[in-house]
């Protein structure tokens, strides 16, 4: 990695979050911040994790042809979604397990996007209760699985109104649990690491200072529909496969949109007709994603069917992408091909990682950054300039 290339070990301590220039060397810091099976928790992906590296390799094919001569002196990122404006066409999408990560990081996180004057989205399955959560301020989104139980999502929902978040984005691609070898490797059995494991967590006292102090982070908006055999937070976090259902359908989506009066969106679309579906059953946005490659090992990486869902359904909902974003230059590109907006996961947790909430804001503030120069060196003034004219080496 380019971290490995600039920083020596002694380097990862205390505030080293502040040396990293890119994502790249900021995920080299939390790496070496956490014990490795917690890191690899935010860094794997499913079997083989094809999908995992084919989402860099399909926007690394893709190239800017700059405009120039274009005074671009008060240039700027912002963006209209839904109605409202935002600083930067950036989402915090989603993430489970962020205690895992540093304690009470879903809040570290949603702070953070305030700040920025950006939305975040708390997942179902993070371990802070979305009450305290929406403590924070700023455009908050729920993430909803559709778990075995229907009534912890009608749970959410209501509470999830009740706290002011203002769109739910429903999940729909972890009907069936995503196979991570990676995982299974780390935990002789389930809940409890292995030897080695063990010995590493050991090795990384700050992290278990801040994190297992507290106990094993479990499910905290979903506790009360948990069985009996997941009510510890041990258990809780073994059970965690299984809390899934096979059988969410389109007859979900009817009942969510029914339920919940504000911005619905679906994500984990990644087909023409889905999307098709999904606006004719009134959801306000997608999001094109393949669980950041956790999920369908074979999958299509996401931003190769940008333009043909911008062309289906552009005009009838807003589109945004995740899965494999760590630079500006990519947010740039996809704003090209006619995104709304992007949606990045672990970009913002290797901040989260490596310096809490002053390093998640130094995440954004890196890719705010690295927006502002490509779009000036494209010879551009604001977003609405970008367009896929632009681009070589783009899917069609």
């Amino acid at each position: 990695m380019i971290a490995k290339r600039f920083f020596g070990r002694k380097l990862y301590t205390g505030k080293a979050f502040q040396r990293a220039f890119c994502i790249d060397e900021l995920r080299e810091v939390a790496r070496r911040a956490m014990p490795n099976f917690a890191f690899e928790y935010i860094e794997g992906g499913s079997e083989d994790e094809r999908a995992l590296h084919w989402n860099r390799a399909a926007l690394d094919a893709i190239r800017m042809i700059p405009n120039t001569l274009v005074d671009t002196s008060a240039r700027h990122q912002r963006i209209s979604l839904f109605g409202k404006e935002i600083n930067s066409p950036i989402i915090l999408g989603p993430t489970g397990l962020n205690g895992m990560t540093r304690y009470r990081g879903d809040l570290a996180l949603a702070r953070a996007a305030a700040a920025a004057g950006i939305p975040f989205t708390l997942s179902t399955v993070s371990n802070m209760r979305l009450e305290d959560v929406a403590k924070a301020g700023g455009r908050l989104w729920m993430q909803l699985y559709v778990l075995r139980d229907r009534a912890a999502a009608r749970d959410i929902l209501s509470r999830a109104e009740r706290a002011g978040y203002e769109a739910i984005v429903f999940t729909t691609d972890a009907n069936v649990f995503g196979y991570r070898e990676w995982d299974r490797r780390n935990y002789r059995a389930p809940g409890k690491l292995t030897l080695r494991n063990m010995f590493d967590v050991a090795l990384h006292p700050r992290w278990a200072l801040d994190v297992l102090s507290h106990g094993i982070p479990w499910f905290d908006n979903i506790v009360d529909f948990l069985p009996a055999e997941a009510k510890s937070a041990r258990t809780g976090v073994a059970y965690f496969n299984q809390l899934f259902t096979h059988d969410i359908s389109w007859e979900d989506v009817a009942w969510i949109r029914k339920a919940w009066p504000h911005k619905l969106l679906l994500k984990g679309v990644l087909s023409v007709q889905d999307a098709q579906r999904a606006a004719e059953a009134g959801c306000d946005g997608i999001i094109l994603s393949n669980h950041g490659g956790r999920q369908l090992d074979v999958c299509v990486a996401p931003i190769e069917m940008l333009p043909q869902m911008v062309r289906a359904v552009g005009d009838r909902m807003a589109i945004i992408v995740d899965s494999g974003f760590r630079r500006g230059g990519d947010v740039v590109k996809a704003m090209a091909l006619g995104a709304s907006a992007v949606m990045l996961g672990r970009a913002t947790l290797y901040g989260l990682a490596a310096g809490g909430e002053a390093g998640v804001s130094h995440a954004i503030q890196i890719l705010m950054n690295e927006i502002d120069r490509t779009l000036g060196q494209a010879g551009c003034r604001s977003l609405a300039d970008v367009h896929a004219g632009m681009l070589t080496g783009a899917p069609l």
